[in-house]
């Protein structure tokens, strides 16, 4: 019983460091940001200047934890595509992004791997299928000048 305990502590307590060092990565300014963005709608309008009718554009829809979760762009006859956002918990990254076409059915799916540094590893694109197509590596250089 002992063990299971110190072992369920010790759990708790990586999961504490790693939150703790996901939060760090952020700037207060972008954590100030994501606090404003808590449960956030934003709706996007144009209006035609001449017959002044009016039509939605792109509507953002934000999690309890300001990332956003939807991005939907429309045009006057309605969605044009839309992107879903799936998080992991513990370091608040992006783990897969779903690009939808203007019959909301999937077109690209997207899965991200992070370096420990918080920039991004790879970004592996799929077929609606969920047949891998393609993988983007990144390469970060840093110069003196």
């Amino acid at each position: 019983m002992k063990r299971i305990f110190s072992i369920s502590v010790f759990v708790l307590c990586t999961l504490s460091l790693c939150t703790l060092s996901a939060q760090s990565l952020l700037t207060p300014e972008q954590l100030a940001k994501r606090e404003k963005r808590k449960n956030l709608t934003v709706k996007e309008w144009n209006t035609d200047e001449k017959s002044k009718t009016r039509w939605l554009d792109r509507i953002k829809v934000y999690d309890d934890q300001g990332r956003c979760v939807e991005e939907i762009e429309y045009a006057t006859y309605g969605q044009k595509w839309r992107i879903t956002s799936t998080y992991d918990d513990v370091t608040g990254k992006v783990l897969e992004e779903v690009e939808y076409n203007d019959r909301n059915r999937p077109t690209r799916i997207r899965k991200y791997e992070w370096n420990a540094d918080g920039t991004k590893a790879k970004q592996y694109n799929y077929l609606p299928n969920g047949k891998l197509f393609s993988i983007k590596v990144f390469e970060y250089i840093f110069s003196d000048k």
